[in-house]
């Protein structure tokens, strides 16, 4: 394509930190790929390699596949876990689920009843006296107002396992650690279990080899993988981030814990009938910890507990003595317990100095980029939202729509501006201060405490709506508006606030429901009018003249770009039919377009009043489903010239 400029190199002296031998001689910044690319004739590269089978490495596996790039995922460990960890799917990862072939509305079966888990109670201890409990759940969350899907409350291995089965469906195969297939030829859909990271070349101008170790009918073989493109979402202690040698930035070190897997189906009955809820925050003279109810009806529990080394150590706590910890935290006993699995953690605030390297060829997500703490489930939903930022970007660059460089508006819109302190404050003093602190011991100042935070409305959140569909990229891979310099960042509070829909560049599409045929009862959400299954824009218009001739514009500039691009005629209610037929007209030639109309509801203003905007505004949406451009009113210039400027800026093509 003409209008690629590529071949602009520079290199990268990076040292190892970790101690082992990375061989990463030189980086460089190039073009994008078609997606068959192949070297010197014999050694196949792989578009995509992926270092990490949690749920970031999986969903992005999924989404790029989904895109038509090819891709590979390579495991350190030999089984997946069965650790619950991660329990809660907020809105906008739901909203991803939703384009995953029904993976949203599998998730939503298989959960407990919301009843069960909308609550957080704080006890001195399950059988004992109830110091207060909030309920997380309002009327809004649940009728789809502000989102098509609700949250969900669902344990991280099953979330796996249910991504597992979308791959296989998608034709992946998931390989033995003891399997010696594709050590020699090395081939995409492939999970490679017991497979572990240990070098990087970049010596190569056109693609990274990748060498990767695993143990083989007893011995170590190591194998080269030729790639692309490498994403590291290989978790907290990423190898692929020390081997760049990115370091993290924040707090360290915030609290030591040790997470006690375990089932008791008698527990799970006395909670269904005493008081069912999802967090409980137990302390009292003998023992403190946090109880996450993953599934009452089974039984199913994670307890975490403070731990404090070196005056306590891992062995401290085995089977017998969580047993008896979780004894003294009921207040009654069950002969049920069973504990599973014991794993100590650390909880940190922090982020990577930088998400992508090496001309953009290397990428981190998920916890190799950001650890959190728990409140309010940022960790694995931050790094799902990373994979589906990312997915459209390398797939926009396999498929030669643009250049490496636009990999870059991934760290610019990805990599938190705002400090970690904001949005975590009340969430790091709740667990680490004033409630797991063996320092602080049940009595009358920390029920006074108590009784303040739950009378301020200070209590430990579940939901951030603002944070959550509300979030929004000021620069990246979009059009930013002239006074969007003068926003400053907003620092959040710690306290639920409601989403307030924006239209504005960088903000996620506002959701509204709307029928696809007025003559038709199929109703879907605006978020639905963007594909998840190829790298396509939407033009949001409404039918008029003016608004079709930039949409006539938009689709010449398109096809200049070799982008595909989705025009949708969004009618009001009260529209008359005549009108309508003259879309098709209007637009001829291009048949990439779909009249859409308006669902009248009392609770909802019409569409352009929600986007605060003219209905002679339109609104250009990214295959994420956030903004790139708006015009709030009639362009006042060339619609092509601006279409140009505008489509170049988001694809960082001259």
């Amino acid at each position: 394509m003409g209008f690629l400029r590529f071949m602009r190199r520079h290199n990268y002296p990076f040292k190892n930190k970790t101690g082992n031998q990375a061989h990463l001689l030189r980086c460089m910044q190039s073009r994008g790929f078609s997606k068959n690319e192949v070297v010197d004739g014999n050694n196949a590269v792989l578009p995509v390699l992926i270092i990490g089978a949690g749920p970031v490495g999986l969903v992005l596996s999924i989404l790029l596949t989904k895109l038509g790039i090819k891709c590979a995922v390579l495991e350190r460990n030999k089984t997946f876990s069965k650790h619950p960890q991660a329990h809660f799917i907020n809105n906008r990862s739901m909203e991803i689920f939703r384009k995953i072939d029904g993976l949203a509305e599998e998730i939503q079966r298989s959960q407990p009843p919301i009843d069960l888990w909308r609550k957080f109670i704080y006890c001195t201890s399950l059988s004992g006296s109830v110091l207060g409990s909030v309920d997380h759940i309002q009327p809004q969350d649940l009728e789809h107002v502000v989102s098509p899907v609700s949250v969900a409350h669902f344990s991280q291995y099953k979330l796996a396992m249910l991504l597992q089965k979308q791959l296989e469906n998608l034709g992946f195969k998931i390989c033995a650690a003891e399997s010696s297939e594709g050590h020699e030829h090395f081939c995409e859909k492939k999970i490679m279990m017991g497979h572990e990271c240990v070098s990087i070349d970049a010596s190569n101008s056109d693609f990274l080899t990748i060498t990767a170790s695993t143990i083989d009918k007893g011995r170590r073989v190591e194998w080269n993988i030729n790639c692309n493109i490498l994403i590291g979402a290989d978790g907290a202690g990423s190898t692929v981030r020390k081997l760049v040698g990115v370091e993290m930035r924040g707090e360290k070190d915030l609290q030591k814990l040790v997470s006690v897997h375990f089932f008791s189906k008698g527990l799970g009955q006395f909670l269904l009938q005493e008081n069912p809820g999802m967090l409980f925050f137990i302390f009292n003279t003998e023992a403190i910890g946090v109880l996450v109810a993953h599934d009452l009806r089974q039984g199913e529990f994670v307890l975490q507990i403070p731990f404090y080394p070196p005056q306590q150590t891992i062995q401290d706590f085995s089977p017998k003595a969580c047993e008896k910890l979780i004894i003294k935290l009921i207040g009654r006993k069950f002969g049920d317990i069973d504990v599973i699995d014991i794993k100590p953690w650390i909880m940190h605030a922090e982020v990577a100095e930088r998400l992508t390297c090496c001309g953009n060829r290397i990428l981190l997500a998920g916890d190799a980029a950001h650890r959190f703490p728990p409140a309010g489930g940022f960790g694995m939903n931050t790094g799902i939202q990373d994979a589906h930022n990312l997915s459209w970007k390398i797939a926009s660059v396999m498929k030669g729509i643009a250049p490496f460089s636009m990999l870059n508006t991934y760290d610019i819109e990805r990599r938190p501006k705002v400090a970690l302190d904001g949005i975590f404050a009340l969430g790091r003093a709740q667990l680490s201060k004033s409630l797991l602190n063996e320092s602080n011991p049940l009595g009358s100042s920390r029920l006074a405490k108590l009784r303040h935070i739950f009378e301020e409305g200070k209590s430990l959140q579940l939901q951030f709506p603002a944070e959550d569909l509300g979030f929004r990229y000021l620069q990246g891979a979009l059009v930013p508006e002239s006074n969007d310099i003068d926003i400053p960042a907003e620092v959040p509070t710690g306290r639920r606030r409601d989403y307030v829909p924006s239209a504005s560049p960088g903000s996620r599409l506002p959701h509204m429901f709307v029928r696809l045929n007025r003559l038709t009862e199929e109703i879907v959400s605006t978020l639905d009018l963007v594909s998840g299954d190829k790298v396509e824009f939407v033009l949001i218009i409404a039918p008029l003249e003016e608004s079709y001739h930039l949409a006539r514009e938009a689709f010449k500039v398109a096809e200049k770009f070799q982008v595909s691009l989705k025009v949708c005629v969004l009618w009001p209610t009260d529209s008359v039919e005549e009108l309508e037929n003259g879309s098709k007209a209007a637009l001829s030639p291009w048949k990439n377009y779909a009249d859409v109309y308006e669902i009248k509801r009392s609770r909802i203003s019409n569409w352009w009043d929600m986007c605060k905007m003219t209905n002679r505004g339109a609104i250009l949406v990214r295959p994420d489903e956030h903004i790139a451009w708006r015009t709030t009113s009639e362009l006042a210039g060339d619609p092509r010239l601006e279409m140009q400027r505008v489509f170049s800026a988001i694809l960082g093509v001259n």
